[in-house]
């Protein structure tokens, strides 16, 4: 009898294997608050990917260690496509800070976006980015900066403009953006790189000055600002990108299929057009652009936390 159900148990495995892509829910692992730019982003695509593939999509928050928990559940999830991970540039950072998750354990499908920053200080503190430069190089060390967390995209940011401009701050890290938003317009702290969305909304209010952007190209958002490689400052900016992974061993039929409907929507006029009212700008790579990016990102971010001194709390 053993020998049967052996038998059995292997003709259900294989049948499972031979079932066409998708053939039940899929979900959208999402790392952080739900609200958030690269959740808000999972839930846009689940609405509409779920007609493209013919199932459900379900957007499943698992939060904690700057997406790392979310990251190494869907990593131990069945290959098989019906699990996605919509994660953040966190990926080519938390895992060198905080061992747990090795990145080859997740496969890249397709970028989202990219979410400039912008460098904010108290309102008419600073008229140029140079004004704020040459005030830290005065006084190195001593001028408080705020970031919504070591290893964040906002500290990740600040550390590669930092180094360089060629200055030294005094870090703040917080509990999140709330919190890094509130030291500086209290005065607390002299900077902080807030996402081009709450830069924009406590610049138009008079609540904090903007100086520069932090992305590879400016805002549409704020487009007068320039980016900071454009103040001068070369290989300073940092790219904080929205993307979808899936488990190493998917299948690449499976990968290519979701890299289509996700780079599909992405280039869609309306999809596009909610993603820049995030304050974010479409972005779409292939296959094997995106994994380029991913592997010179975990070379470039080793270095930098390295330099930096970057450890985790």
């Amino acid at each position: 009898m053993r020998w049967m159900a052996a038998i059995f148990a292997a003709v259900l495995s294989v049948t499972a294997a031979a079932q066409p892509f998708p053939h039940k829910t899929v979900r959208f692992v999402s790392g952080v608050t739900p609200g958030s730019a690269s959740d808000t982003m999972a839930r846009i695509l689940a609405e509409k990917l779920s007609p493209a593939l013919g199932q459900p999509v379900i957007v499943e928050n698992r939060l904690g260690a700057g997406g790392l928990v979310g990251a190494k559940w869907v990593a131990g999830q069945e290959p098989d496509g019906h699990t996605i991970m919509m994660y953040a540039s966190a990926f080519t950072v938390s895992p060198l800070i905080s061992p747990g998750l090795d990145p080859k354990e997740l496969a890249p499908v397709a970028t989202v976006a990219t979410i400039p920053t912008v460098l904010i200080t108290p309102p008419g503190k600073y008229k140029t980015v140079q004004d704020f430069v040459a005030a830290a190089k005065a006084a190195p060390g001593k001028l408080a900066c705020a970031t919504a967390g070591v290893g964040s995209a906002t500290h990740m940011a600040l550390e590669r403009f930092r180094f360089a401009a060629g200055f030294e701050v005094l870090n703040v890290h917080t509990k999140g953006a709330s919190e890094a938003l509130t030291e500086v317009v209290s005065g607390r702290a002299e900077c902080y790189f807030a996402l081009v969305f709450q830069a924009q909304k406590m610049r138009d209010s008079g609540k904090v000055g903007a100086l520069v952007v932090s992305a590879p190209k400016r805002t549409s958002l704020m487009p007068e600002l320039p980016t900071t490689e454009e103040a001068g400052y070369a290989n300073s900016a940092y790219n904080f990108w929205v993307g979808a992974l899936v488990p190493a061993k998917t299948p690449r039929e499976i990968v290519d299929r979701l890299h289509k409907e996700i780079t599909s929507l992405v280039q869609s006029p309306e999809i596009s057009d909610r993603i820049r009212k995030l304050g974010a700008d479409p972005l779409v790579m292939s296959v094997a652009e995106f994994d380029a990016m991913i592997q010179r990102e975990l070379e470039e971010n080793a270095r930098l936390i390295k330099a930096a001194g970057i450890k985790a709390n």
